[in-house]
């Protein structure tokens, strides 16, 4: 499939034919030849085109990457619990057939990862740490935006980093999926920058009221994140690397009040009945030894707790890698990139994505009935 990016090339193409037309015809050949190098450059790579189907192959291969490095919580229960929250939700987004799936990571960290193509990825460390259905109802909105508006595959897109050979496919080159399943991966774990955090926030809160669900769950919940950094040296975990708390919370409770979003369900005895993880002190979660792991974004996947200080001499330090690494923007976008990966280049130590996973990461396949989902909505009095 060529691409406007070809335009260019064509029209090139086009006024050498012209000149070889009313050249004298001793130089015919050569120009013939010049034409044919032409259209080669044409189109020897063109823009990188994601499909949906091809959206899910990287996410399934983010997923397993994602699985590798945390484990997952080998309970159907609550697997199933969380996928009939999850399903609620995506029945109100803008890609309600996306073959969605909703983990449960077996960690003690704070995270949640969205994947492209669907994934979901929330740690029992996260679950612990909410008080109600509706806390995690907004914070897997929040996630499923990121899928929806394709965070991930456009951050690559933009970066222009990877390119595809005129008759290159994903299903023809296992390369190539590969190059960009890393890709993906580096800038699921590093996080978003500024603009998609807050239009997640703003459109996670529309399908979390949509369903029913109080919108209010999503600021309770960063203001108990908020609590938990306030003796850490930088912010840690799930959100890290979002905009300024303050500005978030305000903005959240502008957007609720601007947009009427009426949802009150809240299940605070739903949610109790089925999770029951005890939240770990931030300074006693065990991290895994630094470089270890081989998954961009993170620190390794050792079994001792990391003794490794931040560091910190007063410069700041190139490298790292994530969306700043993926995108070659200047102005807005080049400062909503920057502010992704900062704690990873400084060498901080971050104890929530740092945090040691279990040692099992196979998929819990759970199913979900029709009948169920209208029975949970039903319990919650959620549409």
């Amino acid at each position: 499939m060529r691409t406007m990016a070809m335009s260019r090339g064509v029209l090139l193409a086009a006024a050498g034919l012209m000149a070889g037309l009313a050249a004298p015809a001793h130089a015919a050949g050569q120009s013939s030849g010049q034409l044919g190098s032409i259209f080669k450059k044409a189109q020897q790579v063109h823009d990188l085109e994601i499909s949906d189907e091809d959206e899910e192959k990287i996410g399934a291969g983010v997923s397993e990457k994602i699985r590798a490095r945390y484990g997952v919580v080998q309970d159907p229960a609550i697997h199933k619990y969380v996928e009939l929250v999850g399903l609620t939700l995506t029945a109100h987004s803008s890609r309600p057939n996306l073959p969605w799936k909703f983990i449960v990571l077996d960690t003690d960290g704070v995270n949640a990862l969205a994947a492209p193509g669907g994934y979901i990825h929330i740690t029992r460390g996260a679950l612990s740490l909410m008080k109600n259905e509706a806390e995690l109802a907004d914070v897997l909105g929040h996630e499923i935006i990121h899928v929806t508006e394709k965070h991930t595959i456009r951050a690559i897109q933009k970066g222009k980093a990877i390119q595809m050979g005129t008759n290159e496919t994903m299903a023809n080159s296992p390369a190539l999926l590969g190059k960009l399943v890393d890709k993906a991966t580096d800038a699921v774990m590093a996080g978003f920058g500024r603009n998609e955090e807050l239009e997640a926030d703003d459109k996670g809160l529309v399908v979390a009221a949509s369903a029913g669900y109080d919108p209010k769950g999503l600021g309770a919940f960063l203001t108990t994140l908020s609590d938990r950094n306030k003796g850490a040296s930088s912010k840690q975990g799930l959100f890290a690397s979002h905009p300024e708390m303050d500005e978030r919370l305000k903005k959240l409770e502008t957007e609720i009040a601007t947009r009427k979003l009426t949802g009150t369900v809240v299940m605070d005895a739903r949610f109790h009945e089925n999770v029951k993880y005890k939240a770990v002190e931030q300074t006693a979660i065990a991290t895994v030894t630094k470089g270890a792991a081989g998954l961009a974004g993170d620190s390794g996947s050792g079994q001792k707790k990391s003794d490794d200080k931040p560091a910190d001499d007063g410069k700041k330090k190139k490298g790292g890698f994530g969306l700043g690494k993926l995108m070659t923007a200047s102005g807005p976008e080049q400062k909503s990139a920057e502010g992704t990966s900062g704690a990873a280049a400084r060498g901080v130590t971050d104890s929530e994505r740092d945090a040691k996973g279990g040692s099992n990461p196979a998929m819990v396949s759970v199913k979900v009935t029709a009948a169920e989902l209208v029975a949970f909505k039903k319990e919650g009095k959620l549409s």
